[in-house]
This record gives structure tokens, C-alpha cells and sequence, in this order.
């Protein structure tokens, strides 16, 4: 092996420690900030609820107010102790964080009509995508630089 070749080497080595060390440095996720909290209005009315779908990162505190525009409507949500109940012109309010991640249904708990059991909808959880992403994109560029340079 020519020494230029074993200096060439040697750097890649040099640059792939500090990329890992800074790599490291990264702030987990149980360091980094968590997200802010998100206040969403629900309404229900006539078997269905509005929105019908609502999407939070992992980690946020999350206040559901539930307003009734016909008559007494519930909300159950799965997976979470929330359990409100609303009438025409009394709202209900509900806080939870939102600490697994996937699909959780929420359905009216209280029997409003023919169609009640049809009254769902739905709150995603999602995960904490930028910090998957920037540690995705640093292995990704990292691994790559090596394997270009490691080729000359």
C-alpha cells in the first residue's frame, strides 16, 4: 500500500470519527424540546365529527374541546382516559399528552340516534420525524462520503 493511499485512508477515518462524535452530540429525543401544546375544537352534529381526522406529534399536550351543535354527543378516545360529554351551547374540554405513537379511534359515548355507532373519528399520533430525518440524512452522507473516498 502506497503512502498516499494509507494518508488518504487515514483522514477518512479522522473525518468518519468526528462525523460519529457529532453525530452523538445530537440531543435524543428525551433531551429535545417537546412539542408545543395544540388546542383542537371538535364539533359533533348529526353523526359525524368535525374534523373527522387529526394529526399530532408524539409528545404534545393536546386539549380536545368538544362542542354539540344538535343535541348531547360524547367523545371516548381509545387508548387514552379521555372521556368528555357535551350539549347544545356547553362545551367540554379534555388535556392529555399524546405519548404513543400510531391510530387511536374516538366514537360517541353517548347513544345520539339511529347512526350513533357510526359516529367516529380518529387522532394520529406521529413520531418525532425531523430528528429521524437529520440522523437518517447524517448516516446517508456519512456512509456515502466513506465509501467514495475509501474507492479513489
Amino acid at each position: 500500500m502506497s503512502r498516499i493511499i494509507y494518508r488518504r485512508r487515514l483522514w477518512i477515518a479522522v473525518l468518519t470519527a468526528a462525523l460519529l462524535i457529532g453525530v452523538i452530540g445530537i440531543p435524543w429525543p428525551a433531551t429535545a424540546a417537546p412539542p408545543d401544546a395544540l388546542t383542537i375544537a371538535i364539533t359533533a352534529r348529526a353523526f359525524a365529527y368535525a374534523p373527522e381526522s387529526i394529526r399530532v406529534p408524539r409528545g404534545a399536550r393536546l386539549t380536545l374541546t368538544l362542542e354539540s351543535l344538535d343535541t348531547v354527543h360524547g367523545l371516548s378516545l381509545d387508548g387514552h382516559a379521555v372521556e368528555m360529554t357535551a350539549e347544545p351551547g356547553r362545551s367540554s374540554r379534555a388535556t392529555f399528552v399524546a405519548e404513543h405513537e400510531g391510530k387511536f379511534k374516538f366514537r360517541c359515548s353517548v347513544s345520539c340516534g339511529a347512526l350513533h355507532p357510526f359516529m367516529i373519528g380518529e387522532v394520529v399520533v406521529e413520531p418525532e420525524v425531523p430528528f429521524a430525518r437529520v440522523t437518517l440524512a447524517t448516516l446517508v452522507i456519512s456512509g456515502s462520503a466513506l465509501a467514495w473516498f475509501w474507492k479513489r
